[in-house]
């Protein structure tokens, strides 16, 4: 792709699995497009698919204070996009064969945005990006390296709604990233 335009508008008409058939409105991605860092999710929920904006319901408010506590803000110095682009029926986990239709998008976003650092946002996310054998519960916090940039798993802000007890572990993990985004990001804190 050769424009974040041209991207988003081929994107808004994709067909490519079924998920087409049931959503209101794709949810591109929202954010700097020049960011040093890019947050990924899965897929879009309820909230997300009526907006056409990822992460603005309550798990959303919860990652907008995550991101508060180390000095980023989806409005001016990260970009959040998902693996999918539109909403599975009752927010259930999006099919294998819909993650793969709609990779395509998001290696473009990753393309054109061209980040040094890669949070996934949920297991999900961590098993597309990072490895296939990725365990949210042993693995997150880590630095990963894949093809020059560095990535790293959170949990879920879903996840960690249902389950207060991750949060001071995710802590942590927020704190490293915030080190590592001060020591190898120019622009971001």
């Amino acid at each position: 792709m050769s424009s974040w335009e041209d991207l988003e508008a081929l994107c808004s008409e994709c067909v490519k699995c079924d998920l087409h058939k049931t959503r209101n409105n794709v949810v591109f991605g929202v954010g700097n497009r020049n960011a040093e860092v890019l947050f990924i999710g899965e897929g879009p929920g309820e909230k997300e698919d009526l907006k056409g904006e990822p992460f603005v319901g309550r798990a959303g408010a919860f990652l907008d204070d995550m991101l508060k506590i180390i000095g980023l803000s989806r409005k001016t110095n990260i970009y959040i996009a998902n693996i999918v682009k539109c909403r599975p029926p009752n927010n259930r986990d999006p099919h294998n064969t819909e993650r793969e239709a709609c990779f395509d998008w998001l290696r473009a976003q990753i393309k054109l945005i061209s980040p040094k650092i890669i949070v996934c946002l949920g297991r999900i996310a961590a098993f597309e990006l990072i490895s296939g054998e990725f365990k949210i519960t042993s693995d997150h916090g880590k630095w990963y390296d894949i093809d020059g940039i560095k990535h790293m798993a959170l949990f879920h802000p879903a996840a960690l709604l249902r389950d207060p007890s991750k949060r001071p572990e995710t802590f942590v993990d927020l704190k490293e990233l915030e080190r590592t985004i001060k020591s190898i990001c120019e622009n971001t804190l």
